[in-house]
């Protein structure tokens, strides 16, 4: 995969906390961490979803925290009905990168070989923008970190994933949600106070 610096990381978050006074990582993680237990509680009780289904039967073999936010961030546009096919993609370690990023404005592609993922890459316009992330929690963050700092909108198809990633999560901007992003938030907070 084509890969930026690692010197890039922490630029996106130093750029993301200038314009937002807010620690990407640290405000990311503690809002996966504290609605965690609570997110895969109303994810099991929606196990008539295929794609959630599915991944909630990944932590049978791995109850791991690290596995737990994993589920959370792909489970959410399931548990929203949103389409993830554009944004998530596994890919195979042989595949041409040009085939798998075309089409794709946003997203994250984790990297195959064999049933190991050895990679993990951020997608902007087609490139591949960042890769050697550890894992989709980190991913996704420094995605949020990118979208804040270049100013681009959300993917139309995941508006109320990235909603609730920012907005319930993150904490940034939440006073203002969608009925749909309020609603939601209403359900987490019911068990978590």
């Amino acid at each position: 995969l084509t890969v930026f610096c690692f010197v890039f990381y922490p630029q996106i978050e130093a750029e993301f906390a200038r314009l937002t006074s807010v620690d990407l990582k640290g405000s990311f993680f503690a809002g996966l961490d504290q609605y965690l237990a609570r997110f895969l509680e109303l994810y099991k009780a929606k196990s008539g979803i295929v794609g959630l289904n599915r991944l909630m039967r990944c932590l049978n073999d791995d109850s791991s925290t690290h596995r737990k936010r994993t589920v959370l961030l792909l489970g959410l546009p399931h548990f929203l009905k949103e389409d993830p096919s554009g944004f998530f993609k596994t890919v195979e370690a042989t595949d041409e990168e040009d085939t798998f990023t075309k089409g794709m404005k946003v997203g994250v592609v984790m990297v195959k070989d064999g049933e190991e993922i050895i990679d993990t890459a951020v997608v902007l316009e087609e490139a591949v923008i960042l890769s050697e992330l550890k894992d989709i929690p980190r991913a996704i963050a420094l995605l949020m970190g990118l979208l804040f700092s270049l100013n681009i909108d959300y993917p139309k198809e995941l508006r109320y994933t990235f909603e609730i990633i920012q907005k319930v999560l993150m904490n940034i901007g939440g006073g203002q949600c969608s009925s749909l992003v309020h609603g939601f938030r209403n359900r987490l907070l019911r068990k978590t106070m």
